[in-house]
């Protein structure tokens, strides 16, 4: 397992030339709920407008240099993809991103946009990371998995690296999980800096894989209705070292429906200003579950991105 905080540490070390350090600002609308302190941790302004940047970049700043000229293959359903193909530009690697059919369309162009070559494989991010792994052996390419990797996940653990260094006796922290990448590597952070820290996971009911499987208390394998929060959408990968971190760093996990994600980008949006995705407002929307029970509390809900098409927007507005 991740060695935490060191192996995080190192992590920033390589990455932190690339990686932009985001704000964390205070939120008195959210505060004056709960009568305590509540802070966002802005990662949809990171670069590619997302939190998934900074494990792209402390992967493949860890890769050999035989590695590097091979090449690389991910899959992803737009966040990554976009973030490995900033990350092999500025590193000068060669690479191509798989994704599924049904992913935004301005997610796919923000892909092409920053040079990445892109494959549409399958209906789900699963599908798309098995035709990854499959190019990998064809071709020789290293395969970089959007969370099922100690580098990736390392580099999202940054965030809370970063949170850690501006705001110390954080009560709560607010999250949202797709593949358990970023709470993972996050809450592993903050709980080996501050054992009393609460981790609270937050996932959409029409996307709830990770959910249902630590419920089950084992991996499972279960379709996924559309939802707006689409960064966390879609299966995880079996054997996937993330499972396992959900299962010691998770205190409470919840599901909130599509009303409820509405809301949060809504929240996002009119009283902080700031253009979130629906995996941010799926954080947010957390949080108000939870409101009643973080009177006084010192909360920071992760806006883990701020990549949301016009089209989905004209949608909720």
């Amino acid at each position: 397992m991740i060695n935490f905080p060191d192996s995080v540490d190192d992590s920033y070390k390589r990455s932190k030339a690339h990686i932009r350090k985001t704000p964390l600002e205070h939120s008195p609308y959210l505060s004056n709920l709960i009568n305590g302190d509540v802070y966002l941790k802005l990662d949809n302004v990171q670069r590619t407008g997302s939190f998934k940047f900074r494990g792209a970049i402390s992967k493949m700043t860890s890769l050999s240099d035989k590695e590097k000229v091979n090449g690389v293959v991910t899959a992803s359903t737009g966040n990554h993809g976009a973030a490995c193909s900033l990350a092999m530009s500025l590193l000068g690697i060669k690479g191509k991103i798989v994704v599924p059919e049904n992913v935004h369309k301005n997610k796919v162009e923000n892909i092409l946009n920053l040079g990445g070559e892109v494959e549409y494989f399958g209906d789900d991010c699963i599908h798309a990371e098995e035709r990854a792994q499959e190019i990998s052996k064809e071709t020789g390419a290293v395969y970089i998995s959007p969370y099922n990797d100690e580098a990736i996940v390392c580099g999202q653990a940054t965030l809370g690296l970063e949170i850690e260094q501006e705001l110390k006796n954080v009560d709560s922290t607010f999250i949202s999980v797709g593949g358990g990448g970023l709470i993972g590597g996050v809450g592993g952070y903050l709980k080996s800096i501050n054992q009393q820290i609460k981790i609270y996971g937050v996932s959409p009911e029409n996307s709830c894989v990770m959910y249902e499987s630590i419920k089950a208390n084992k991996q499972l394998d279960l379709p996924s209705k559309p939802t707006l929060s689409d960064g966390t959408a879609g299966g995880v990968e079996f054997g996937s070292i993330t499972f396992q971190l959900c299962k010691d760093i998770i205190d409470d996990f919840t599901l909130v429906s599509e009303k409820e994600i509405i809301e949060g980008i809504l929240i996002g949006i009119e009283k902080h200003h700031q253009l979130i995705e629906g995996a941010a407002g799926t954080a947010i929307a957390g949080f108000l579950k939870y409101k009643n029970n973080l009177i006084g509390k010192r909360v920071v809900i992760v806006m883990c991105g701020g990549n949301i098409s016009s089209e989905v927007l004209k949608s909720i507005l």
